[in-house]
C-alpha cells in the first residue's frame, strides 16, 4: 500500500504541481474528458510516476466519491491536488457555477472525510475572486458555511443577480477561497491541512482560449502594464504549492494565496485601475 495523491483535472497547472510532490506516491488522476487523464498518466509514467487515469465530474457528488473509493484502494489518501474547473470564455453561469463553486465545495468536503492524519490539500482558485469588491459578512459566511447542496439556491447565485460569466466565474472563485477557510477547520479536526492558490493569467491551453477569447485584448493590456510585464509559468504556481504541501508549510491551513505577477495590485492602486484607464483615455 502506498500514500495515495488524488487529482482533480489533468491540466498543466495540476500537473506541474503532481510532478514536483507526486514521487513515490499512487497518483489516482480524473479529468472530466478520460481520454485527457489518460493522455497525462501516459506520459508521467513514462517519466517514472505511478498513475492511474480516471474520468470524473466534478459536478457530481456520486463522481467524487467514485474516484475517493477507487483511491482507498490504493492505500490512504495523503494529499489533493484540485486543478478542475472550466473559465468565463470556455462555459455557461449554470455550467461555471456547478463545477468551479459547486464541485469544489463538494469535493474539499468529501475529501475532508478521507484524508489521512498529516494530510495536505491545494485547490486552484484565481486571480478573479480578488477583483470583486466585499461582499460583507453575512454572505461570506453563506459561501464559506452553507451545505454544499443548497449553495446553489443562494440568492446572490440566481440568474438576475449574476451578470454574466465573468462574473459567475468570480464568484466561484471568491466562494472557493472562504470554503478552504470553512474545511481548514474540519481537516484540523483529522491533522489536516487544505489551502487555495489564486493564479494569474497563466500560459496553459485554458489560459489560450481566454487570449484568444473576446477578452483577449484586455489580457494583452493587463501585460503591459502590471509589475511583472508577463503571464507566469505552471512552474511557478507549482513553487507555492510545494511549500504549502511540506512539512515547511505545516503551519499554514486555511489561506489563499495570490500568484498574479501583481496585477490585483495594479487593478486596485496601479494603472489597470478602471478609473486610471478612464482618466487615461480622457487625455489622451
Amino acid at each position: 500500500m502506498k500514500d495515495v495523491m488524488m487529482v482533480t483535472g489533468a491540466g498543466q497547472l495540476g500537473m506541474a504541481i503532481t510532478r514536483r510532490m507526486g514521487y513515490g506516491k499512487k497518483i489516482v488522476l480524473g479529468d472530466k474528458k478520460p481520454e485527457n487523464a489518460q493522455a497525462i498518466a501516459e506520459m508521467m509514467i513514462n517519466t517514472g510516476f505511478d498513475v492511474v487515469p480516471m474520468g470524473i465530474d466534478i459536478a457530481s457528488r456520486a463522481s467524487i466519491q467514485n474516484l475517493i473509493a477507487e483511491a482507498q484502494k490504493y492505500g490512504d489518501i495523503s494529499m489533493l491536488v484540485n486543478a478542475a474547473g472550466v473559465s468565463p470564455s470556455q462555459a455557461s453561469v449554470e455550467t461555471i457555477l456547478n463545477v468551479d463553486l459547486y464541485g469544489t465545495a463538494v469535493l474539499l468536503e468529501e475529501v475532508g472525510k478521507a484524508i489521512r492524519k498529516g494530510g495536505v490539500g491545494i485547490t486552484i482558485s484565481s486571480q478573479s475572486g480578488h477583483r470583486m469588491p466585499a461582499l460583507g459578512t453575512d454572505l461570506d459566511e453563506m459561501l464559506a458555511c452553507t451545505p454544499a447542496e443548497e449553495l446553489l439556491k443562494l440568492d446572490a447565485l440566481q440568474p438576475g443577480r449574476i451578470r454574466d460569466t465573468l462574473h459567475a466565474y468570480q464568484m466561484a472563485k471568491r466562494c472557493n477561497v472562504k470554503r478552504v477557510m470553512a474545511e481548514a477547520v474540519r481537516w484540523g479536526a483529522r491533522g489536516a491541512r487544505i489551502n487555495s492558490i489564486s493564479p494569474g493569467i497563466v500560459v496553459t491551453p485554458l489560459a489560450i482560449d481566454e487570449f484568444n477569447g473576446p477578452r483577449g485584448d484586455f489580457y494583452k493590456n493587463m501585460f503591459a502594464k502590471y509589475p511583472a510585464g508577463r503571464p507566469g509559468t505552471a512552474d511557478e504556481i507549482a513553487n507555492v504549492a510545494e511549500l504549502l504541501m511540506s512539512d515547511r508549510g505545516a503551519f499554514i491551513t486555511g489561506a489563499d494565496f495570490l500568484i498574479d505577477g501583481g496585477a490585483t495590485a495594479s487593478y486596485f492602486y496601479g494603472p489597470l485601475n478602471p478609473e486610471a484607464e478612464l482618466k487615461e483615455s480622457i487625455h489622451s
